[in-house]
């Protein structure tokens, strides 16, 4: 006889429905699994067998087929014990199925029938919930993860026998303990161990309440890194599809070991030798890179010019659309990857080009040559350029509250800040930041004040910027009177907002000030 169990897969970071089916027939006795499935679910046929046998059941003596449909789509890990060795026991009568139709099955078996923790449960949870399924059974230690999803029942099992109660209901439920959030830490890291750098600091202020790219360049030791390294400490926390998103890529690449729903906005600081793979994912698989582990957060790119720069151009796509696709012979997957750039790179190889305190060895024809390994399309990218300037000695002992701004003080501004955008969208749920406007959301939204218009026709005339850098300021200025709390763009916000792009990449020389 045939009978067919539901249970769950990933494709990329979204979840579909696998329908294991069983068939058993009289003939010499076989183990069959169809449906492209890979070694970790052929070789369930010897977990599955063990744990029935082990639990005290029998495994038919029969020509036993297990189709996983959909069959055109690659079947991969070992999810698919538990729905097989359910099917098995119902299609040879050994228990019975009550909950069968309105259930979702995962796990892992070991030999003895216990269950163990798979990877991806936040996807499959959220597709079981969309697709109407009442109950989700799986591993006690899914448990945890898989209830952030709310509207469906989670069933949590540590063996085979404990599936089987729940399916004849003779056992109570045990539920899921709901997700552990972590909402708010303590950096050890505050903007108030810099000494000075008032101007770095705005910026990466303003940076953080729009969610805009930035670029910090500077001789070393100016505290680039620094700086960057403390933009956790201001940034604002995830709203809640947010944080399942983010929750659901950790599910799919990290697996069981991810049980805390985590608010904070991820920071991901990949070296410089990493690959085009390694940055936007590829491999055999098409696992995600780290622009995707670093979606709704921070991507810290530092010595930007040390990376390849064909890894640095595969940034462009991603940055303007907010996702990347990755095609490989044997699949094309689409992984979100709305990323806030941040880099930070040397004016030249020695590191001193502009330096009032250390002299330049480069010459001009080596400073245009490392210059050139950032292209234009890319710097036009990014919304903020930013020269930071090494602290004279005289002042790293000030005490002075502007030089040593703290980040309580920074993130209050980028809060409001924020709350101000979010009330201005509230009839646009798409939008989030002023990063992710478009170009008609652009004028609807960002509206300015006569002379400021004129400031910035004046400014693009002079410094022949593009329109994406004309759009650009206009979303930062936007950022800089949000953080005044006014409705309209004034003049003031608009020059400040230019001066974050007075930077000239040009026959090898840098020029201007932020």
């Amino acid at each position: 006889m045939t009978t067919e169990v539901s249970s769950g897969a990933v494709v990329g970071i979204d979840g579909y429905e696998v329908h294991v089916e069983v068939d058993l027939v009289r003939g010499l006795p076989s183990f069959t699994i169809v449906g492209l499935p890979n070694a970790s679910v052929r070789e369930s046929r010897e977990r599955v067998c063990a744990s029935i046998r082990n639990y005290g059941f029998r495994v038919p003596q029969k020509r036993i087929t297990i189709s996983l449909a959909p069959a055109d789509v690659r079947k991969i890990g070992a999810a698919f014990d538990l729905p097989i060795a359910i099917a098995i026991l119902l299609a040879s009568e050994q228990t019975r199925g009550d909950n069968i139709f309105d259930s979702l099955f995962l796990g892992e078996l070991t030999l003895d029938g216990r269950l163990k923790p798979v990877r991806g449960i936040l996807p499959i949870a959220c597709h079981a919930k969309k697709k109407g399924y009442k109950y989700l059974v799986l591993p006690d230690e899914n448990g945890r993860e898989a209830s952030f999803v709310s509207g469906i029942d989670i069933v949590c099992c540590r063996d085979l026998g404990d599936v089987l109660k729940f399916l004849d209901g003779t056992a109570k439920r045990k539920p899921g303990k709901g997700p552990e959030k972590i909402c708010l830490k303590d950096h050890p890291l505050d903007f108030d161990q810099v000494t000075g750098q008032s101007v770095a600091k705005r910026a990466l202020q303003i940076a953080a309440a729009g969610g805009h790219h930035l670029l910090m360049i500077g001789p070393p030791g100016s505290g680039k890194t620094m700086l960057i390294k403390r933009i956790s400490s201001i940034l604002p926390p995830m709203e809640d599809d947010e944080a399942l998103e983010s929750a659901k890529i950790l599910s799919v690449i990290e697996g069981p070991g991810c049980r805390a729903v985590d608010y904070e906005r991820p920071f991901r600081a990949p070296h410089h030798s990493a690959s085009d793979a390694g940055l936007i994912g590829g491999g055999r698989n098409a696992l995600p890179g780290e622009i995707t582990r670093a979606h709704n957060g921070i991507l810290f790119l530092d010595e930007l010019t040390e990376f390849r720069r064909n890894v640095l151009e595969t940034l462009r796509q991603p940055i303007e659309e907010g996702t990347v696709l990755i095609s490989r012979a044997n699949a094309a997957l689409r992984y979100p990857a709305r990323f806030q750039l941040i880099a930070a790179m040397n004016p030249c190889p020695c590191g001193y080009f502009g330096s009032a305190d250390h002299r330049c060895s480069c010459s001009e024809i080596q400073v245009k040559r490392y210059l050139s390994k950032i292209s234009g399309p890319l710097l036009d990218r990014i919304a903020i350029h930013l020269s930071v300037m090494a602290v004279p000695s005289g002042d790293l002992s000030a005490e002075d509250g502007e030089k040593n701004t703290g980040s309580g003080q920074l993130k209050k501004g980028v809060l409001a800040a924020v709350e101000f955008q979010r009330n201005r969208y509230a009839k646009d749920d798409h939008l989030k930041r002023n990063a992710d406007l478009e170009i008609d959301e652009v004028k609807k939204y960002c509206r300015m004040e006569g002379p400021a218009e004129i400031f910035l026709f004046q400014a693009q005339k002079k410094l022949i910027f593009s329109m994406r850098t004309r759009k650009n300021i206009i979303q930062v200025a936007r950022t800089i009177a949000d953080l005044d709390q006014a409705d309209l763009i004034r003049t003031h916000h608009i020059a400040e907002a230019v001066q974050y792009r007075s930077l000239k990449f040009f026959s090898g020389t840098l020029t201007g000030r932020a």
